[in-house]
């Protein structure tokens, strides 16, 4: 995760956004006023985008950068008032994004506070409440016009709209702050609005192999997501490069992203040997979800002899998913070694896989007379009836 640099200057910049609307003859007017200002200082290294909104509106967004020029995160230095019949609350705030424009905090200039319509101020829990709202791409919010969140009867009751609320508010109750819901409203917006598209069109102009290979061993996901796109094609053929970097995913902590990168690569991805028993290592370390799609990743692999030795002798010691899974991939290859099939005979004592073993040993046709015997055996003095 990419660690934010301490702010060291500050920088002054402007912008409007006027946003009218009607509802029952009432006019509702939202000023939207951005405003770079004093309240924050920036990292050593930044470099300045207009984001515009609309023909009317457009304002400054800041991408920090490390001392090499590598950005690091995006951020805005805010001053939205919010206003409603005429009565406005202004709101200094500060937002951080990282570079694919996904929200991730927000903070405050010194002094600076949040209110609610009747100028009490946020409690602690009022803020937690924020951060998950703005957190939450999926909010409600995204659905809704302001105008929507005026009830019949509040239009002159700024500070009580939350206690007469219309259909729609009570709604999206959950996702708005009591007494606060159009600073909820006006903040979702901003960190969810037009910016964030600008800023992936940002960072993809600062693409290259050195940025892919942070973004591939990086804790943030939507950054693991986004390079793997990029430098594995439709087929799953990962470019040489990066290889090693993909390998790094599917061990990686993240279950999603291991099992994405796991079942998009390419068969030849694992077709030497030392990367399949790479594979196999990952298996044996692996959680259980994995394992489990390493074992179907299996089962569309031309597996070495080695790795089908490794698997046969496995499927004793798997519980019955796993064991299942071991022999669907073993049952897959147009060859098993003598080795393999020999390794398999052995499980046909075990009650929990026997019967499957001997489904998976008999359409082999083995010439062993080894493992011809004690499929026999199996046959006979364990289910005499499947003679």
């Amino acid at each position: 995760m990419v660690k934010e640099k301490k702010h060291i200057r500050q920088s002054f910049i402007f912008s409007v956004l006027f946003r009218e609307g009607y509802r029952n003859g009432v006019l509702l007017c939202v000023f939207f006023l951005v405003i770079n200002t004093a309240f924050a200082q920036l990292p050593a290294k930044t470099k300045e985008y207009v984001v515009t909104i609309n023909d009317t509106t457009e304002y400054t967004l800041q991408l920090a950068l490390d001392d090499a020029g590598q950005p690091l995160y995006y951020f805005s230095n805010l001053f939205t008032p919010v206003c409603l019949t005429g009565e406005c609350k202004p709101v200094y705030i500060n937002f951080y994004w990282d570079l694919l424009g996904n929200y991730t905090r927000f903070d405050f200039p010194k002094g600076a506070v949040l209110t609610r319509m009747d100028h009490k101020p946020f409690k602690p829990e009022d803020y937690e409440k924020l951060q998950t709202i703005l957190a939450n791409t999926h909010s409600l919010l995204k659905e809704v016009s302001m105008e929507d969140l005026v009830g019949k009867g509040t239009e002159n009751l700024a500070d009580s709209v939350d206690a007469k609320a219309g259909a729609t508010l009570k709604t999206v109750k959950n996702e708005v702050i009591d007494g606060a819901v159009y600073t909820c409203y006006t903040l979702w917006h901003i960190a969810h609005g037009k910016v964030v598209t600008e800023m992936q069109r940002i960072t993809e102009s600062f693409r290259t192999d050195a940025l892919l290979h942070r973004f591939l061993t990086d804790n943030n996901h939507h950054y693991q997501y986004w390079a793997m796109e990029r430098v594995m094609n439709a087929e799953g053929i990962v470019a040489p490069d990066f290889q090693s970097d993909m390998q790094q995913v599917i061990r990686g902590k993240n279950i999603f992203t291991a099992r994405f990168a796991l079942q998009k690569v390419s068969t030849t991805f694992f077709s030497d040997n030392a990367r399949q028993q790479w594979l196999w290592e990952t298996y044996q370390s692996a959680g259980y979800p994995l394992q489990i799609a390493i074992l179907k990743k299996m089962a569309t692999l031309p597996l070495t002899n080695s790795m089908t030795e490794q698997a046969a002798w496995q499927v004793g010691k798997a519980n019955q998913e796993q064991g299942g899974l071991l022999l669907k991939a073993l049952a897959t290859q147009p060859k098993l070694s003598e080795q393999t099939l020999l390794t398999l005979a052995d499980q046909l004592t075990n009650e929990n896989c026997a019967a499957e073993v001997c489904r998976v040993l008999e359409a082999r046709q083995p010439k062993n007379r080894t493992v011809q015997k004690k499929i026999v055996t199996f046959k006979q003095t364990l289910h005499p009836n499947d003679k």
